[in-house]
């Protein structure tokens, strides 16, 4: 498809952001363009075809990208504008990941949103004490999301204005020490059971068999598979490392099936409209599966990487070998799945039992 014989606007249609698509009618055009793209729809009120505007359709079409908060630009002063154009730029240098960035922007945005009139480089730690507190209230986050917040805030004042002394006397919320959530053998054999689409079935099990994150499971390419050496490339992970994982035998045959079936061109698992699978959807899968399989425990599809941890800790597999599978910088991250699998403390006996 020659995307120099198409025409590309934004739009609004029935209250939704679309990208309306033109071209000089033939034939020929219109069956390669719904051959690549089979869910575009015909408005016949504009006489035109459109696509939802999605960021993965914005890359295939060659389209720019939507900035990120761009929504929000009109309520920052314009005396805020120039930071927020160098802490986009100081995060880009530092290449920070396309997720840590956009999270990042959308929190000093928010803050930058608040402040209104004032200007965001006059604040003083005390300010900072009261914009936090005020969130924490508001909001009522989490640890981890109140942590995150400070991180955003925190990179403006020290690695774009160099102000390290800024934010030594901030407290940070506790986070709460939780052992991972997992499911058990039965329940991982059961949740699979209950799959019947094959390219469901193989993310969740690869999920669970290689014991991997999702934004790795929805970043894998097929030239990362070697069923020859069983081994498989998990490609710039968390922290930006690669390392090597081992594929399971008994994948083999539901992997060759998907691959015939659904002839994936460069990702393993390609969304609706070409590019990667959404992370959202692989999180859809799990919850529909989970519901499905009638397993009722409060737990994402993060617990199939927690699962595959503890049941290899069973097995009796060393805890240096799983580092290095699971892809931890630190082996005390490791070490927390011995907690879960403790043989030891599961023999002691309740007094109560000796009533």
């Amino acid at each position: 498809m020659d995307l120099n014989n198409f025409v590309f606007v934004f739009g609004e249609h029935r209250g939704k952001k679309i990208i309306w698509i033109s071209f000089e009618y033939s034939l020929k055009l219109k069956q390669e363009f719904k051959s690549r793209f089979p869910s575009a729809k015909w408005s016949q009120t504009n006489k035109s075809w459109y696509l939802p505007d999605l960021p993965v359709l914005r890359k295939e079409l060659n389209l720019s990208q939507k900035e990120v908060g761009s929504n929000e630009y009109h309520k920052i002063c314009d005396l805020n504008l120039d930071a927020l154009k160098k802490y986009k730029n100081q995060l880009d240098l530092k290449a920070y990941s396309p997720n840590t960035k956009k999270i990042y922007i959308q929190e000093f945005i928010q803050l930058l949103v608040i402040l209104k009139k004032v200007n965001v480089d006059t604040l003083t730690p005390d300010r900072l004490k009261d914009y936090f507190l005020y969130c924490l209230k508001t909001n009522s986050l989490k640890e981890q999301s109140m942590n995150t917040k400070i991180n955003a805030v925190k990179f403006y004042f020290e690695k774009v204005l160099h102000r390290s002394e800024m934010f030594f006397d901030i407290p940070r919320p506790k986070r709460p020490s939780t052992l991972p959530k997992m499911l058990s053998k039965s329940e991982v054999k059961k949740l699979f059971s209950v799959i019947d689409n094959k390219k469901h079935l193989l993310i969740l099990q690869l999920c669970y068999g290689m014991g991997l994150r999702v934004s790795e499971i929805v970043n894998l390419k097929i030239e990362h598979i070697d069923s020859e050496s069983m081994r498989v490339l998990i490609a710039s992970a968390k922290g930006k490392k690669d390392r090597y994982t081992n594929l399971p035998h008994s994948i083999l045959k539901l992997l060759r099936e998907y691959y015939c079936e659904y002839k994936p061109k460069v990702w393993l698992f390609e969304g609706q409209y070409g590019g990667v699978y959404s992370i959202r959807s692989v999180q859809a899968i799990f919850k529909n599966a989970m519901k499905k399989a009638k397993i009722n425990k409060t737990i994402g599809i993060h617990g199939l990487r927690h699962s595959y941890a503890t049941h290899l800790i069973e097995a009796g597999a060393d805890i240096r070998f799983l580092k290095e599978l699971l892809g931890h910088q630190s082996i005390k991250t490791t070490q927390i799945y011995t907690h879960v699998t403790d043989s030891t403390l599961s023999k002691i006996k309740s007094p109560l039992d000796d009533l």
